[in-house]
């Protein structure tokens, strides 16, 4: 009897996990950037990468590459052939737009940064510079025209240049978002592809590189979340902010690789991340709404996309890859900080 306890309890434990990560990922959950509203110190210690892989985490990416895999199940079924039909048919009259709409979007972002003043690019790189925020307005008044997108994106990549000048390189990996926003709006100006990929496709490539990047902070530095999680307990529906930052860290892992996956997983992976960052608005105000405005606006474009159809890949494929990118990811993020800061945290 003693046995089937505490067999019963191991299996409500995991139970209680795999609920608790489908809880989590639920669009409820805030998803504001830590550095815009709590204190922080990149140059601090890591995480050891012994406490990072607990039984916790396998169990929930365990979780996570099932359901992924589970899509790229469905995608090849009539189901799957439905939900792409229904994508289309909702993004038919707003996909040639999208230019327009990223235009728009980047130049109201632009002279939102314009008129709060004093940050570069993102709330928390602060400047004392009065020509930055000049340099924003002049990159919102590109957007008007199709060459003007040029000469935006080269003043982009100048404010990327001035963050790592500011910040150092480790700061700015969190924003690759941007790089790829400048690869967009360059491209489109003179109507070309980057190595095959359309301007849309880098713009796609920088949303996910950002968030599986942005990810691996919530495992290495979750002390930074906790007194934010205090400050909005509802944030963690009753979890234990340890259990919570790593589910959390999980899911953006996730639903980032899947913005690089196949249509109907980057489709749906758009859908998910898209509400929990305009959830998010709801508990941080305009801070967040304006720092993430950028990105939502690329997981529309995202969603509405018409795209060719790539080669079929095969299901098992995915959990694989996805596999991979989290071990170089979190490798590249160890190891950078390691040469940067000196520290190895094992």
């Amino acid at each position: 009897m003693r046995g089937f306890s505490h067999r019963r309890g191991r299996f409500a434990s995991i139970e209680s996990l795999a609920v608790g990560l489908l809880t989590i990922g639920w669009p409820s959950s805030a998803s504001a950037h830590v550095k815009w509203f709590a204190h922080y110190d990149v140059a601090g210690s890591l995480q050891p990468l012994a406490a990072v892989l607990s039984p916790t985490f396998f169990l929930l990416f365990g979780c996570a590459i099932l359901t992924l895999w589970l899509t790229c199940l469905i995608e090849g079924t009539a189901i799957g052939v439905t939900l792409l039909q229904t994508f289309a048919r909702i993004g038919k009259a707003a996909c040639p737009r999208t230019e327009e709409f990223l235009r728009a979007c980047a130049g109201g972002f632009f002279v939102a940064l314009w008129v709060l003043g004093g940050v570069i690019l993102t709330p928390e790189l602060k400047t004392a510079s009065p020509v930055i925020p000049w340099l924003q307005a002049a990159i919102a008044v590109g957007m008007f025209w199709r060459g003007g997108m040029f000469f935006s994106a080269l003043g982009m990549v100048a404010l990327f240049g001035i963050g790592i000048w500011n910040y150092g390189i480790f700061h700015m990996l969190d924003y690759p978002i941007f790089l790829g926003l400048a690869a967009y709006f360059a491209l489109s100006s003179i109507g070309r592809n980057l190595f095959g990929l359309r301007p849309i496709d880098v713009a796609r490539w920088g949303a996910g590189i950002t968030l599986m990047w942005a990810s691996i902070e919530k495992w290495g530095f979750p002390e930074w979340t906790y007194p934010l999680l205090r400050q909005h307990p509802d944030i963690a529906m009753g979890w234990n902010p340890h259990f919570y930052m790593t589910a959390a860290g999980v899911i953006e892992f996730a639903l980032a690789f899947g913005l690089l996956w196949t249509p109907l997983v980057r489709r749906l992976s758009a859908v998910v991340l898209a509400a929990m960052f305009i959830s998010a608005v709801f508990e941080f105000g305009k801070i967040d709404a304006i720092g993430h405005s950028m990105i939502v606006a690329i997981l529309v474009a995202i969603l509405v996309d018409e795209e060719p159809s790539p080669p079929r890949l095969p299901s098992w494929l995915a959990p694989v890859m996805c596999c991979a990118a989290v071990t170089v990811t979190m490798l590249a993020y160890y190891g950078i900080h390691a040469l940067i800061y000196g520290t190895v945290h094992v």
